[in-house]
């Protein structure tokens, strides 16, 4: 158990001081974190207090202030849809019914089989492909009710 916190910590650290600009807040520390690993674990609250000067509270402040944090692993696969205005006049609403029927799911979240996560995000970047989603990083433009399916297929084969 030691040893996995140990890994744990260098990994933490790792993330911290291997950016290409320096990591000199909460803020930047914490955003750094969640890439490494998709998401803030526990463990990950002191070492930012620790190496920034600042309390665990201080920490656990900035980090549940900003909504995007996660606090628990993501899914496998991760499924955005854009809901920037440009793709919700576009059609961002039936792709959202589409996968959260396809996913069993009522809203934002994970699939209790922990295959796929689900998020909302309010701009892709790609107004002119719009409507827009991403799976695990990778766009998919002009996204149809058959692309959803076709795409949330091709997750599911590559459980």
């Amino acid at each position: 158990m030691v040893e996995v916190a140990e890994t744990l910590r260098a990994r933490v650290v790792s993330a911290i001081t291997a950016q290409p600009q320096p990591t000199v807040t909460v803020l930047s520390s914490l955003l750094a974190i969640e890439e490494e690993f998709g998401y803030i674990p526990p463990q990950a609250i002191d070492e930012v207090a620790t190496r920034e000067s600042v309390t665990v509270n201080d920490v656990w402040a900035v980090a549940t202030f900003y909504t995007n944090f996660r606090f628990t692993p993501p899914g496998r696969h991760i499924v955005e849809v854009c809901w920037g205005p440009t793709c919700h006049l576009l059609g961002a609403q039936s792709l959202v019914e589409r996968v959260q029927n396809a996913l069993g799911m009522s809203g934002e979240g994970d699939t209790p089989d922990g295959n796929v996560t689900l998020k909302y995000n309010t701009c892709l970047g790609a107004c002119a492909q719009a409507p827009v989603m991403a799976a695990d990083h990778h766009l998919h433009g002009r996204a149809t009710n058959e692309k959803v399916d076709k795409l949330l297929n091709s997750l599911k084969g590559d459980s």
